[in-house]
């Protein structure tokens, strides 16, 4: 009922604001050289303040426009302006595909911000949209580019290792944070080795990377949500990428199928994309001083994707990918996943309307076994779908759009404890959730409400779920905002937050083996009513343009985790009747934990000509309470620093050099307190204890109590590239990661009393050829 309250009196507002005879031109923008859209530039009408900036599809719709005759104008850095005349007739829809070409003289001033309009005109709380030239502009490790690179040196992110390390985003572990590639679910995103993701760079278009407070349109997660749009093939003729580096190499393809008869036409296209690792072979021969095996990561990624696009700009893309990790660490475990998928999603514009109607059906799926020695096998899998349809109408600055979503998943989980305790788990759910949300801007007011109402099938739980946006400019260049909002999530993780090394990571829907009651710090205690993971976001923030090319950004952030779901490592009998007079503390699959993150966020951006500079410092607290006692999990970082250089320089602007250096105050460690020899009683009280050989046993402190050192290193690259033609480009590089070869701890081995660090000094070389 609230749901359809809130939606009648958004579309209420959306009528109040629309005027009966204004007329609309909308279209897309797109690089002539290949057909590619062209993306958050700006479409304007010359001479007036009608204006829009484009989307991840390269469309804009300019709305509430009187009739009249105008000139249709765009102008974007390395592209020739573009101006078109049209004429608007009262209540017209007119569609317009406009092709900029590339300029041959660089320009110095670029007058139209799209990023400036946006700014102003949306909200845009803890969002970072990355392109393939934001990721370039980092050292590339390994000698290749990579978005899970980029991701490290975001506000409010922290990551926990070179190896087998995750990302942990505002106090968020990775189970929380929500993956989608062309509108598909990705389950893991991230090879084992850390320095590398499953997305190739080159086929990246944005990235939208939200890490709190985003609106109504993303749901199923309880943290963040990274939103990945791959670009279309080239299609205007076949063209590629081929190349290696010390750590591995890859190759690309693309070209059209059909062509277009004519400008603006129908055409169809291909790009096929692959990358792999021999780390484990070349690291013999050129990182032998790390470990005489060799490293032992091993990796293949697969995509490729169809576009076929319409006369009037609508397109449909067929898509699929192929990823695999493997991982033999020392011949004492064996680590492998695998991941396939495939689906289609459409952008369709119908003729003489406003509505731009986006869609997507697609299927995931995601498969991990880890065996060790002197241990029993873990495995974990997930596959399901995903569907939904989404409906965007555009008034002026204002935004109307509404969708729905179903998704279905099932899991199948085999664990054992350290107590060597089964837990496992098959399971499958369903779930159904619609949006609303609108934007509405007055005066110097953003107002961004949104409401998602979530239904979880397979627990018949109903979740509600009402967020907010502010945003309000005080200035021209100040700007104030305002994001808070209600979050769940039936997924969660197959390791423990309080784990250190998490080289094992699956999934378990949300289970019903939990305790009943849920404690909280403060001594209270609840009644539990669902299975859900649950949140809520309070985010607020100021932006300062402090000139046209450096801003600046700060953000402050709460994050209240009522309700997670984590694996019991105290599980010592099983949940029978025999039992039942037990602690559910010792005897239940899963306990129920609370928490919060808090913290604040700087962001100091600055981006002209040849120079691109990124710095960012982030101080939080994560805090964790079981009922028992409250902790910081292990990715518990007070600070954390940022800070990218990168400078491309020489008379044909043909060499780039840059630098990344990240200092880390130390994560939290559970101490050691003593060891001692633990007995196993096989015999029960026959059990000869003063001949018999136990086991080293460990006496652990109070859970993560301790802190390790602080963690810095310096990343650096310099590339050169040589042009053989119009269409024949060679790129090469040097690298150097951790150039001062800084000890960074990874975790110390407690049974070998050994310190295990990360990824000492490492060079790399490599080369690319484009044509």
């Amino acid at each position: 009922m609230l749901q359809r309250l809130l939606f009648v009196v958004i579309c209420v507002l959306f009528a109040l604001t629309s005027k009966s005879q204004d007329a609309s031109v909308r279209g897309f923008v797109y690089d002539s050289e290949t057909g590619e859209p062209v993306i958050f530039t700006n479409v304007y009408l010359k001479g007036t303040g009608y204006g829009a900036a484009t989307d991840v599809n390269g469309y804009y719709a300019i709305s509430k426009v009187p009739p009249g005759d105008y000139e249709l104008t765009v102008s974007f850095l390395g592209f020739d302006t573009l101006s078109e005349k049209i004429s608007l007739k009262p209540l017209q829809v007119l569609t317009r595909k406009l092709y900029l070409e590339k300029s041959s003289v660089e320009l110095n001033i670029f007058d139209v911000s799209a990023e400036k309009q946006e700014a102003q005109t949306e909200v845009k709380m803890s969002v970072v949209k990355i392109t393939p030239k934001e990721i370039n502009a980092l050292p590339m490790v390994g000698g290749e580019a990579d978005i899970a690179q980029y991701l490290q040196v975001l506000p409010g992110v922290v990551f926990t290792g070179d190896q087998g390390g995750q990302l942990y985003i505002r106090g968020g572990s990775p189970i929380q944070n929500k993956v989608l590639l062309d509108g598909m679910i990705v389950y893991n995103p991230f090879h084992t080795i850390g320095l590398f993701s499953v997305f190739d760079t080159d086929i990246m278009r944005n990235a939208d990377i939200y890490t709190g407070g985003f609106n109504a349109e993303y749901g199923g997660r309880i943290s963040s949500v990274m939103d990945i749009t791959t670009r279309d093939g080239n299609k205007r003729r076949i063209s590629g990428k081929i190349g290696a580096n010390t750590f591995g190499a890859k190759a690309l393809i693309e070209g059209p199928l059909k062509k277009e008869q004519e400008i603006g036409g129908s055409s169809s296209s291909f790009i096929l994309s692959g990358k792999t690792s021999y780390l484990d072979q070349s690291s013999k021969l050129f990182y032998s001083y790390i470990d005489t095996a060799g490293l032992p990561f091993n990796f293949t990624d697969l995509y490729g994707k169809i576009s076929f696009n319409g006369a009037t700009g609508s397109k449909a893309n067929i898509f699929g990918f192929n990823y695999r990790d493997r991982v033999n660490w020392r011949s004492i475990s064996d680590l492998q996943w695998d991941a396939v998928g495939g689906g289609t999603n459409f952008v369709l514009l119908p003729e003489g309307s406003q509505v731009l109607v986006e869609g997507n059906v697609a299927y995931s799926s995601y498969k991990v076994s880890l065996e060790e020695a002197n241990r029993n096998a873990r495995s974990s899998s997930i596959e399901g779908f995903n569907a939904g349809i989404d409906f965007t109408y555009f008034n002026g600055d204002d935004e109307l759009k509404y969708g729905f979503e179903v998704l279905g998943f099932s899991t199948d989980f085999d664990f054992f404890n350290s107590l060597d305790r089964q837990i496992s788990q098959e399971a499958s759910t369903t779930e159904i959730a619609g949006f609303v949300k609108y934007r509405w801007n007055y005066g110097n007011l953003v107002f961004d409400p949104s409401f998602r109402a979530h239904f979880y099938a397979s627990l018949a739980t109903f979740s509600p779920e009402p967020r907010l946006g502010i945003k309000y400019n005080l200035s021209e260049d100040i700007r104030l905002k305002f994001a808070a909002g209600v979050y769940s999530q039936n997924l969660i993780s197959a390791n423990s937050d309080r784990d250190v090394v998490n080289l094992f990571y699956g999934f378990l829907s949300g289970p019903e083996n939990l305790q009943d009651t849920v404690y909280n710090v403060d001594g209270t205690s609840r009644l539990r009513t669902h299975e859900l993971q649950k949140a809520n976001h309070f985010i607020v923030g100021v932006e300062y343009d402090i000139s046209k090319r450096l801003n600046l950004n700060v953000e402050g952030y709460l994050k209240q985790f009522t309700q997670l779901s984590n694996i019991n490592r105290n599980k010592i009998f099983d949940d029978n009747v025999e039992n039942i007079n037990r602690p559910d503390l010792l005897k239940k699959d899963f306990i129920v934990e609370t928490g919060d993150a808090m913290g604040l966020d700087f962001v100091l951006k600055y981006d002209y000509k040849q120079l691109y500079i990124w710095a960012v410092y982030s101080i939080g607290v994560v805090n964790r309470y079981d009922g028992i006692q409250e902790y910081h999990p292990i990715f518990d970082r007070r600070h954390n620093v940022n800070f990218v250089a990168s400078l491309t320089f020489g008379e044909d602007l043909n060499w780039e050099a840059s630098a990344r250096w990240n200092l880390g105050s130390g994560f939290p460690f559970t101490q050691t307190q003593g060891y001692y020899e633990q007995l196993d009683f096989l015999d029960g009280i026959n059990t000869d204890y003063t001949s018999e050989n136990g086991d080293i046993g460990i006496s652990y402190g109070d859970i993560n109590n301790g802190r390790l050192p602080y963690y810095h290193r310096l990343d650096l690259t310099l590339k050169r590239k040589f042009y053989f033609g119009e269409n024949s480009e060679l790129e090469t590089s040097v690298s150097v990661t951790n150039a001062y070869n800084r000890e960074n701890i990874f975790y110390f081995d407690r049974v070998n009393f050994e310190r295990v660090n990360q990824l000492p000094f490492m060079p790399s070389v490599g080369a690319y050829w484009k044509f």
